[in-house]
């Protein structure tokens, strides 16, 4: 497979379609949880091929916590030993990985082992990995509008502009998404990002986040290579 024609600098995906494609199989929900490990895999290796900078993975809502204990304490413990299982492929590509979000309420062994992969390749110079855990768009803006109004109280010179503001999300220093990828048929942004998002290019796809690997992958870049971003400007 080529490379695509036109390469994104930040792609993000919302795994969408993990509980209905072990439904469709007659299987338990967390079998598309295992499956889709395979899809966050075959994403990452295709980023780095193609030279994308920066792919981030919409993995645990706030709101995701609403669900039955035993998905949800399957779902840390999956991620827990997939970011163990993948640590070496992050060294030999040289894939520095970040976890955003509350942590707070991960548990102390998850944290444990964030804390333990992030800083080991924190140096890394290729493709940055992130996972949003525990994460919406709304708590973003509140705990930056929080620590920014601190801030102010401590500083009233600092001002407020959309820089400013920027640099109190938990995503200081990345840049916003060019692309977000939705799986699953769903057309909604679920409260993610939804400051950075607001020139994002959006391509949803009715691919179940399990049957997402690579192929999909390209067809929805080259979806994006094909629109043309005037960011509220004309040409």
């Amino acid at each position: 497979m080529n490379r695509p024609s036109k390469i994104p600098r930040h792609v993000t995906l919302i795994m969408d379609g993990n509980g209905r494609w072990a439904a469709s199989r007659g299987k338990e929900r967390v079998f598309g949880h295992f499956e889709g490990v395979e899809s966050v895999r075959a994403v990452m290796e295709a980023s780095v091929e193609w030279g994308i900078e920066y792919v981030s993975f919409f993995a645990f809502s706030e709101e995701n916590w609403k669900r039955p204990v035993a998905e949800v304490t399957t779902l840390m413990d999956l991620m827990g030993k997939a970011m163990e299982a993948e640590f070496p492929t992050f060294q030999a590509h040289s894939v520095r990985f970040m976890v955003l979000g509350d942590r707070e309420r991960l548990s102390g062994k998850l944290n444990s082992t964030i804390d333990r992969i992030m800083q080991a390749t924190a140096a890394n110079t290729g493709l940055t990995m992130i996972l949003f855990l525990s994460y919406s768009g709304k708590w973003d803006i509140l705990q930056a509008s929080r620590k920014l109004a601190l801030d102010l109280i401590n500083n009233p010179t600092l001002g407020i502009s959309e820089e400013t503001f920027a640099r109190y999300l938990v995503t200081d220093g990345i840049p916003d998404p060019d692309l977000m990828i939705r799986t699953s048929g769903e057309k909604r942004i679920s409260n993610y990002m939804l400051w950075q998002n607001a020139y994002t290019e959006f391509v949803f796809t009715d691919v179940m986040w399990p049957d997402f690997r690579k192929e999909a992958f390209f067809r929805a870049i080259e979806e994006y290579a094909s629109r043309d971003r005037r960011f509220g400007n004309v040409k």
